[in-house]
């Protein structure tokens, strides 16, 4: 009788050692697998170009002009239109819109906004924080005008 409950406990061991062993085995498989898979498409399936949203246009909002100060005592007079997307509930109010282009050129010096390239950047920039502030209601901008002094 000793002998059966000395070998009970070898034996009840060993299928709870191999358990914990098959539960180890296999959650690391699966954090390995899902580590790949998320590497797969963090680095393969978004390396590839973006898909380009394509938006139907709707109205076009034309802003009031502003002044803006640029850097050293530099004048800017611009005014922007808003392009809206067809799907677009309502007009929007142009007033985050210029909020966000006074932020956008002030202190900016004249050479960086007498270029072409140097306008583009800006706008391109200017188009992104509009369009998050619009959530995509609002695609693209147009100067109407844009004179320096």
């Amino acid at each position: 009788m000793a002998k059966d409950k000395a070998a009970a406990p070898a034996d009840g061991e060993a299928p709870k050692k191999s358990k914990k062993m098959l539960i180890i085995i296999i959650a690391a498989v699966v954090l390995l697998g899902g580590g790949g898979a998320g590497a797969y498409f963090m680095f393969f399936k978004s390396s590839g170009e973006k898909e380009e949203v394509v938006y139907e246009p709707g109205a076009v909002v034309a802003l009031d002009s502003i002044t803006i100060n640029l850097d050293d005592g530099h004048f800017l007079k611009v005014s922007i239109a808003l392009q809206v997307t067809a799907d677009a509930a309502h007009e929007p109010d142009g007033s985050q819109a210029l909020d966000l282009m006074i932020t956008q050129f002030s202190n900016k010096s004249v050479a960086e906004l007498s270029t072409n390239e140097g306008r583009e950047a800006q706008k391109k920039e200017l188009v992104e924080k509009i369009k998050k502030a619009y959530h995509e209601e609002v695609y693209d901008i147009y100067f109407t005008e844009f004179v320096m002094q």
